[in-house]
């Protein structure tokens, strides 16, 4: 027997269209990619993404069309997000960190038909059009009065004189929840970047479970500020979310440093935000200079990578902010797990609680973890038995776009994290199956050293990586970036470490660098460091 409920399908429009009915009047704050500040609101938002709807269904956009943009998180893309998806068409955001030669490759491999790109990225554009004979054409996210006096793209269009030229007056179509609604790639540190296609049931089901209280706790008396970029697994879901819940959105655009963002916070009243640890470093350093703290916002989630347990301790402290661990991938929509505590956690000594912060935390509703070893058995829950994550869950990637390497084993995604799950559920990476180190037989973390260097107060960033050793096979060498005006030497710092791990686990090599190579989407890249330092150790 079948319940007697009716039968609508999730879909992307619901959430512009709920968002102009419910919450008209509520603002949208965007940094223009020129500099300026621009206001609009939900009920304006509906109808712009109306406008957007038709002007590229006259430019051949069709149902499961791909769309790419090349944009930083502001309202024309916003608008993109639901004029695309909510037509049928698939977005795809690119991310414009990455090679010229990898982005060619993604904008092909989607068949992109039409790629709408912030005026930034113009010259970046040049460079890969000739290489993507598939795209028809470019819009430029400006006005008439900032578009170029002349381009090397003879297709290039003005976004706002296409929406000029259409009225709002549009239906959203209705069709099946399954069907593709946005295509995001993996970074491609390995070989070329893997897609993954998301559904609108997937993304609405994740929409949700982004609103529950363990995670951001969004609700309509929220102003919302995503760091963390829309190109980046769709800003980890918050640009559906916030029209969701009626959250008042604040898009930052490309002034992403320490002051810019304290001065946004400040000004537009942010409760709420979201970021890779990178962001908050530079944040807490901004902040610490000029000795503010925030007015309104007091709680954050950090993904992307870990955050260091002294950084979390920093903003609780000093700041008045509490930053949640979340955890997850491009191919979990990202949210995989939230880092909030349990009642009884509140009992606990406070260097405990903070330890417990420094974790990615309990799987959402919706997700499943467990944790195999190199034989795919199961392996229990109790804190200390570390293997290869495994998810599985309604917005987890079954396979990759174009079937692409078999994803999954006996039904669930290997992550290829290293991880422990303890008997509350709270998962915590120790590492990467490519990163951990293997001395002797035995595993050392580079996330624990990493986050035991973080503490020291003289090290602004470090990055823990195994090198070949002629008697160990491997051993962690430790590149750390110092604070402005701090000295510190390598004996300083492995005294630092002495009495926080175990001593075989001390670094054989500390090495200080101006700064660490970074990846497209704020990760440390590791592969760079290990092949600059290969053979460091070896003459030891």
């Amino acid at each position: 027997m079948f319940g007697l409920m009716m039968d609508r399908p999730l879909l992307l429009s619901s959430l512009v269209e709920h968002a102009e009915q419910q919450f008209p009047d509520v603002e949208i704050v965007s940094r223009e990619t020129h500099g300026p500040l621009f206001r609009y609101t939900y009920r304006e938002l509906a109808a712009r993404s109306r406008r957007l709807a038709k002007a590229l269904a006259a430019l051949g956009v069709a149902r499961g069309t791909r769309v790419a943009t090349v944009a930083w998180n502001n309202h024309r893309h916003l608008e993109a997000y639901f004029a695309v998806s909510g037509s049928g068409a698939v977005l795809h955001t690119c991310n414009p960190r990455l090679h010229p030669e990898q982005l060619a490759y993604i904008l092909n491999h989607a068949e992109d038909q039409v790629v709408l790109l912030d005026s930034t990225f113009l010259p970046l554009a040049e460079a890969v059009a000739p290489l993507c004979p598939g795209v028809t054409a470019w819009v430029l996210m400006t006005d008439a009065g900032q578009m170029p006096l002349q381009s090397k793209l003879a297709n290039l269009l003005c976004y706002e004189t296409l929406l000029d030229g259409q009225d709002d007056v549009f239906a959203w179509p209705e069709f099946d929840e399954r069907t593709a609604s946005s295509l995001c790639f993996t970074s491609g540190t390995t070989g070329n970047p893997k897609g993954v296609l998301y559904s609108h049931r997937s993304t609405m089901l994740h929409s949700f479970a982004l609103s529950l209280p363990d995670t951001l706790s969004l609700s309509a008396r929220d102003c919302v500020l995503p760091v963390v970029p829309m190109f980046h697994v769709n800003a980890w879901g918050i640009p559906y979310a916030a029209p969701m819940n009626g959250c008042k959105l604040v898009l930052p655009g490309p002034k992403l440093d320490g002051a810019s963002l304290f001065e946004l916070m400040e000004s537009e009243g942010v409760t709420c935000s979201a970021g890779v640890p990178t962001i908050w470093l530079g944040l807490a350093q901004y902040m610490e200079a000029e000795g503010v703290k925030p007015a309104t916002m007091h709680r954050s989630v950090v993904g992307g990578s870990a955050m260091p347990q002294s950084l979390i301790r920093d903003f609780d402290q000093k700041f008045g902010v509490e930053v949640r661990h979340c955890w997850g991938m491009t191919e979990t929509s990202p949210l995989g797990t939230q880092g909030a505590p349990l009642g009884k956690h509140a009992a606990l000594p406070v260097d405990q609680q903070y330890a417990l912060r420094s974790k990615q935390g309990r799987a959402v509703f919706g997700v499943q973890l467990k944790v195999v070893d190199a034989n795919g058995q199961d392996l229990p829950r109790d804190g200390q038995s570390a293997g290869e994550l495994l998810v599985r869950g309604p917005w987890i990637m079954s396979e990759y776009f174009k079937g692409e390497k078999p994803a999954l084993q006996g039904g669930w995604f290997p992550t290829g994290d290293i991880a422990t799950i303890d008997t509350d559920g709270i998962m915590q990476i120790t590492d990467r199956v490519k990163d951990v180190i293997k001395s002797g037989g035995e595993w050392i973390s580079s996330i624990d050293l990493e986050n035991a260097a973080m503490g020291h107060p003289a090290l602004a960033m470090a990055a823990v990586i195994g090198v070949k050793h002629p008697k160990w096979d491997e051993r962690p060498v430790l590149c750390a970036v110092k604070k402005p005006g701090q000295e510190v030497d390598k004996a300083a710092v492995l005294d630092f470490l002495g009495n926080k791990v175990a001593r075989w686990w001390l670094p054989d090599e500390v090495i200080f660098v101006d700064s660490l190579p970074m990846g497209a989407t704020g990760k440390v890249q590791k592969m760079d460091l290990r092949r600059k330092y290969a053979d460091v150790l070896m003459s030891k």
